[in-house]
């Protein structure tokens, strides 16, 4: 239980101090000198009754305080609301990410096992999958759906797009994906280990175009510094692997993200993979408002009730069995 008006419960503590004035005065009566005591006989007897009346006033009063106090009785429901992000994961697909310097798997499965763990971080985030090659190819649009997400992304795969690195064309298509997405909050996470070396949209001007709809975007290098083993065919002896030099376009990546606001990050290995998406994860949040809505009932009809039952009873007992007599 709860009041609308608490400082009214402060008037409470008039009534012992009424009680007290009216002790002090009554108490110079009670010396008054009788010639016969005899009628007096069995007057202490029906003293409560005497006090019966201005006990119920003090009830009464009491009752009609608390009621003017506004007690309620209800409980709060609390509902959080929270205006998600809006993010395209857009991923490379060439050949190269097929290199093994991030032992002991490939860089294309790390890239999808960290992607996927990003996901899983994420809450009322709409979240959509772009792979590109020499070409690009919305795998999932936004959606809250991670499980459909989590499935497109293990479903990545080299060779489902012709080869090639079209950085521009990527970002072009993630953006169209964002453009119209509601909220304030856009971000593209591009993931590639290559130079641009194919398709029509030049990089620069489609992370500028990128800029004028609000999306930021996060470019990450991947791989490590030097050469790499590819790849390259079947052996006598199983997979035959060839040494080749990591080539990646660090001053394009780093001018793409910081035009539309974003940060360029190199991640040379599993774990420095890994922490850049949790640092993105860090530098991207949701906000979140919590809403508190709190449904009372009225109760100040029961002492208000009580009040009048108790001042009906005063009046009653005064004018009946604890009548005053001058």
């Amino acid at each position: 239980m709860s009041f609308a008006r608490p400082l009214f419960l402060g008037l409470l503590a008039l009534l012992p101090l009424w009680w007290w004035l009216r002790a002090r005065r009554l108490g110079g009566l009670r010396g008054t000198r009788m010639s016969d005591v005899r009628p007096s006989a069995g007057a202490g007897e029906r003293l409560w009754v005497a006090r019966l009346p201005v006990t119920l006033r003090s009830a009464c009063l009491g009752a009609w305080i608390v009621a003017a106090a506004g007690p309620r009785v209800g409980a709060a429901r609390s509902e959080t609301r929270s205006e998600g992000i809006s993010i395209v994961l857009c991923v490379d697909l060439s050949s190269s990410m097929l290199a093994e310097d991030f032992a002991p798997a490939n860089r294309i499965d790390v890239a999808k096992q960290t992607a996927i763990e990003f996901v899983r971080a994420r809450s009322s985030d709409r979240i959509g999958l772009v792979a590109f090659a020499a070409q690009a190819l919305t795998q999932v649009p936004l959606t809250t759906d991670y499980a459909v997400l989590e499935q497109g992304i293990r479903g990545l795969k080299i060779g489902m797009l012709e080869d090639g690195t079209a950085i521009g064309t990527g970002i072009a298509t993630a953006a169209n994906r964002l453009r119209r997405a509601p909220g304030k909050s856009k971000v593209i996470v591009l993931l590639t280990d290559g130079v641009n070396n194919r398709g029509t949209v030049d990089p620069r001007t489609a992370a500028q175009a990128a800029e004028s709809f609000g999306i930021r975007i996060y470019t990450i290098g991947v791989g490590t510094r030097g050469q790499a083993p590819v790849p390259m065919g079947q052996g006598l002896e199983g997979l035959r692997y060839q040494m080749m030099p990591v080539e990646i376009d660090e001053p394009l990546l780093t001018e793409i993200a910081s035009t539309s606001g974003g940060r360029y990050f190199r991640a040379t290995d599993t774990e420095s993979l890994r922490h850049i998406f949790e640092e993105i994860n860090r530098l991207e949040k949701s906000s979140v408002e919590q809403v508190v809505y709190r449904r009372f009932d009225e109760a100040y009809r029961v002492p208000l009730a009580l009040g009048l039952v108790a001042l009906a009873l005063e009046i009653v007992l005064s004018a009946t069995f604890a009548v005053r007599v001058p």
